[in-house]
């Protein structure tokens, strides 16, 4: 029987945040080298804020800062970025967003609107089907 444990990578994108603004969240640079599949997992918790919005952007590109970074074509998307975007009542839930392009890299942004409260976010990018396994525990 496979086993997901060996089979994955984890990588933070956005460690835990409290936002009070409307400064977008930029995460990390994801390199998928050595995967075959990619997953986004976007955490809230508390978002206080009564009328607030958060819209969620995926960029892909070549280059390794990412200067060639463009949206990612809903067609290499698995999911929509509609879907992971949440507001002020999606408290304490989680959203996903799959990866399939050909590009090396990703980068996940999220933007809040009419935010002035606190908004707790996480984000963590999942890297599956490994060209090598097991995958080292912790995640490198």
């Amino acid at each position: 029987m496979e086993d997901l444990h060996n089979n994955i990578n984890i990588k933070r994108v956005i460690s835990p945040v409290a936002e009070t603004g409307t400064t977008a969240l930029v995460g990390q640079i994801i390199d998928r080298q050595g995967y075959e599949s990619l997953e986004y997992a976007i955490a809230t918790g508390s978002l206080a804020d009564a009328d607030a919005t958060f819209t969620v952007l995926l960029e892909d590109g070549d280059a390794a800062n990412l200067s060639d970074a463009a949206a990612v074509a809903d067609d290499f998307l698995l999911g929509t970025e509609a879907l992971a975007s949440f507001i002020f009542s999606d408290d304490d839930k989680v959203f996903k967003l799959g990866y399939k392009g050909n590009k090396r890299y990703t980068r996940m942004t999220i933007t809040p609107a009419a935010n002035a409260s606190a908004a707790f976010v996480s984000v963590v990018a999942i890297l599956g089907d490994p060209a090598l396994a097991p995958t080292v525990n912790p995640p490198a």
